[in-house]
């Protein structure tokens, strides 16, 4: 299986040695996270590396797994993909989606049977263990803020990728950005060799959780997978994608403390908001880069989502792409969405942002994203009222 080894070194080396002036310095925090993290994650490593040689003898019939009509959910960060992938994850009749169980403790088919068996008989026994794991996610992943986290929510694929740690997501670990491939811009940047790497080991992950679940159909909700899109349809011909687009004035000033939040949980970076210009260059190129795509792969096997229209009528939204991308009528789809929208709606962020405080203006953010504020016909929120409003934001829920 594959793994980035020179990555690995260089994140490392960078950590101990010239890291003291980056934004990883080696704070009290930093040291103890480091200490923490190879003591914990080379054995995990292990352990999965075993649990994946163990799937070739006792499961092989997962390399043959077919992956029919997966829906992978694309766009900006921020911009509605987790309420929708959680949303249509519901539908467990219909769909199957990693969780950050899946992902980090069971990403082999061994580590999952053994899992369902381990359920079975705990369910026998009146789970205990069930209840003891449930009150342990709360009480550490429910203690995160900014975005609902928990071992048994579906979570962003990009995840399952650090296994091979050949990630944007080792970015938020180790934040050395000239170290790293440029995974913001995967399509255009990486060699074929490179990229054929990273998708066929996802792809391997892929089957082996649907072989093991037994399940039909996969959802998936990949922001990061955007400059991605044309190795993506590559290795998955049979793709349904959609692609999410949210008002830059909400996404770009979420995005920019989204990401600070999530290094500053690994990192000590010091006040003030960080990484602005990465932001901008990399969430322009992940709107205008599978725009592009779609534009010239018209298929109605692609659908461009407003985020508003989600949000408005997201029963009307679900039950046109279900027909259009050939999935299984839902009659109970209707409560499926409003018990969605009931615990988005309970769950509390008390997260807040300024994008002034971020350094960007109104008419800024509108100059730097023009042709996608014409396209979507978004709300540049000229008015008085509504630019105050949009001034200081909440992150909402259904990010």
């Amino acid at each position: 299986m594959q793994f980035n080894f020179h990555l690995f070194w260089r994140t490392t080396y960078r950590s101990f040695f010239p890291g003291k002036n980056t934004k990883a310095r080696l704070t009290r925090k930093r040291i103890f996270f480091l200490a923490l993290f190879y003591l914990v994650w080379p054995v995990g490593q292990l352990v999965h590396r075993v649990c994946f040689f163990l799937d070739d003898i006792f499961f092989p019939g997962h390399k043959k797994q077919v992956i029919e009509k997966p829906l992978f959910i694309l766009g900006n960060l921020r911009s509605g993909s987790t309420f929708l992938h959680r949303l249509l994850s519901r539908d467990a009749e219909t769909f199957t989606s990693l969780t950050t169980w899946d992902i980090y403790l069971t990403p082999s088919v061994t580590q999952k049977k053994i899992t369902q068996v381990v359920a079975r008989i705990d369910n026998k026994l009146g789970g205990h263990l069930h209840r003891a794991l449930h009150a342990f996610d709360d009480a550490t992943l429910g203690k995160f803020k900014i975005h609902q986290i928990s071992f048994f929510q579906p979570e962003e694929d990009e995840n399952i990728l650090l296994h091979a740690w050949d990630s944007f997501w080792v970015s938020f670990l180790f934040p050395f950005m000239n170290e790293l491939p440029n995974y913001q811009h995967f399509d255009e940047a990486l060699s074929s060799k490179h990229k054929s790497r990273i998708m066929s080991f996802y792809k391997s992950m892929l089957q082996r959780h649907m072989y093991a679940t037994g399940k039909k159909f996969f959802v998936a909700k990949n922001p990061a997978f955007s400059p991605k899109i044309e190795t993506l349809v590559e290795f998955f011909p049979d793709a349904r994608i959609i692609y999410l687009a949210r008002n830059p004035l909400d996404m770009l000033p979420s995005t920019v403390s989204w990401i600070n939040y999530a290094r500053r949980v690994f990192t000590d970076p010091g006040d003030g908001y960080h990484y602005l210009d990465e932001i901008v260059d990399f969430t322009q190129h992940w709107y205008r880069h599978p725009l592009k795509y779609l534009d010239s792969h018209p298929s109605p096997r692609n659908l461009i989502l407003n985020y508003d229209d989600l949000i408005q009528r997201p029963e009307q939204v679900l039950r046109e792409f279900y027909e259009q991308f050939g999935y299984p009528d839902k009659p109970g789809l209707e409560d499926i969405i409003d018990e969605a929208v009931k615990e988005t709606l309970a769950y509390n962020s008390d997260h807040s942002y300024s994008y002034e405080d971020m350094g960007f203006t109104r008419e800024q953010i509108i100059e730097l994203y023009a042709d996608i504020f014409e396209r979507f016909s978004f709300d540049k929120r000229e008015d008085e009222i509504a630019s105050i409003k949009a001034k200081t934001t909440h992150i909402p829920a259904t990010d």
